[in-house]
């Protein structure tokens, strides 16, 4: 097919900026996006990324994926969230990613986690502690998914215009 290499830099390029960009806004996770524009390029024929290069991203970008679901789970623990209150962490993560984006990812496990802390009896101020922890989680996945795919840009950028 003639032009099939541009159109993947092309179409490697439009991803390595989204997938940056849904760091922020989740449409799409952000490091998963960043990381197709990687093999695209490398298919492409633009790319010269080793093998081993691309196994380790693969792997960092699943630990990523994973781990921005269980941070504000965490956050919500650490911050003294019972049981109950980080099932509310992550029933209201899940019903925020759905129903309400982006707004919802920050608002649903914060209400998820007070609400399950009230019924389980705590004051308003320690359920509050709880729930602030899940956004503190919420927020920390945000920061890995920047840096990850901030890593992945800066060596997309490199094999463009660095010439590998």
């Amino acid at each position: 097919m003639p032009y099939l290499n541009e159109i993947l830099l092309v179409l490697s390029a439009l991803l390595i900026v989204a997938g940056f960009i849904f760091c922020f806004v989740p449409i799409l996770p952000g490091p998963p996006v960043s990381y197709v524009a990687l093999l695209l390029l490398q298919w492409s024929g633009y790319g010269n990324f080793t093998t081993d290069f691309l196994i380790k991203f693969a792997i960092v970008t699943c630990i990523v994926v994973l781990l921005d679901y269980l941070l504000p789970l965490m956050g919500a623990k650490r911050f003294g969230g019972t049981s109950r209150g980080v099932w509310g962490a992550g029933i209201g993560l899940g019903i925020g990613m759905i129903f309400f984006p982006p707004i919802g990812i920050i608002v649903g496990p914060f209400v998820g986690a007070l609400i399950g802390e009230l019924t389980m009896g705590k004051e308003f101020a320690e359920a509050l502690k709880s729930s602030f922890g899940s956004v503190i989680g919420v927020l920390a996945g945000v920061v890995l998914k920047v840096i990850v795919s901030g890593l992945m840009l800066f060596y997309y950028i490199g094999e463009v215009f660095g010439g590998g």
